[in-house]
């Protein structure tokens, strides 16, 4: 069993779902990974549910507000990224050319957090952790396990990341393409890579890859469930095999068999 003590400043530390069919999505992770669930009450008929593993967090859920519905916003994962001081790191990404969305605001006895529209056009929120720190395990199977940002302009997108958190970008050759480590105090964090015209439709965002032990075992699991394998598993010599999953509600995420880390049960 891999446990956090905390997650450190700089990094992805939380994942959270907003689903368009609370129940049925919760229904299909929590099948999909072997998850349990907590249902935290946030209002009447309202939950933010905790997703987890042998009783631990490691991501969370809610319903999607009816407004969001009706501007037709599909259902979607959100990654946190840890911090010192969000309001501080707001004002920063403002002035980098980011657009908040949401906060900053205080999340009562867990942190503190804002979210925001960064100049490339992807999503991502930053946490400040009070008595929730994000996720609590890692290198394990059914985890969050990697983030990866797909860009329609990887250079701006690069600058803005290195200047708000400090990370240091690594340019690696791979498969044809031109693919960027982001790394913070030495341990990679994040990767990304340039939207080409395969991509026509979709917007820049952050995926979110579950480590997994059989790819192909959980991309079936996944259909069986309702879901849709949009990527097949597919191998990437040195890094692992990895599927891209749509869940029956519309959320797209990652799988990732990895061959760089020892993934445990």
């Amino acid at each position: 069993m891999a446990l956090i003590e905390r997650s450190q400043v700089g990094e992805f530390c939380w994942s959270e779902l907003c689903s368009a069919d609370w129940a049925a999505g919760k229904s299909f992770y929590t099948q999909l990974f072997d998850w349990q669930s907590v249902d935290q009450p946030i209002g009447e008929g309202c939950y933010y549910t905790m997703l987890q593993k042998h009783g631990v967090d490691i991501a969370a859920m809610y319903e999607m507000m009816p407004e969001q519905q009706a501007a037709k916003i599909p259902s979607h994962w959100l990654g946190y990224i840890a911090v010192d001081n969000v309001d501080e790191l707001a004002e920063r990404a403002t002035a980098l050319g980011a657009e908040i969305i949401a906060g900053p605001h205080d999340v009562p006895e867990a942190g503190r957090m804002v979210m925001l529209h960064e100049p490339g056009g992807a999503h991502f929120a930053l946490w400040q952790a009070g008595a929730h720190t994000g996720t609590q395990r890692e290198l394990e199977a059914n985890v969050p396990y990697w983030y990866e940002l797909a860009s329609q302009n990887s250079a701006k997108s690069e600058a803005f990341y290195c200047n708000l958190l400090g990370w240091q970008a690594d340019h690696q050759a791979m498969e044809n393409m031109d693919y960027v480590v982001f790394s913070h105090q030495g341990k990679p964090v994040a990767g990304m890579l340039e939207m080409t015209d395969e991509w026509q439709g979709l917007p820049p965002h952050w995926m979110l890859y579950f480590a997994v032990l059989d790819c192909d075992k959980l991309a079936e699991k996944a259909t069986s469930l309702g879901g849709e394998v949009c990527v097949p598993p597919t191998d990437i010599p040195q890094v692992g095999r990895f599927a891209v999953i749509t869940d029956p509600q519309g959320a797209v995420f990652s799988i990732m068999a990895s061959a760089m880390d020892e993934i445990t049960s």
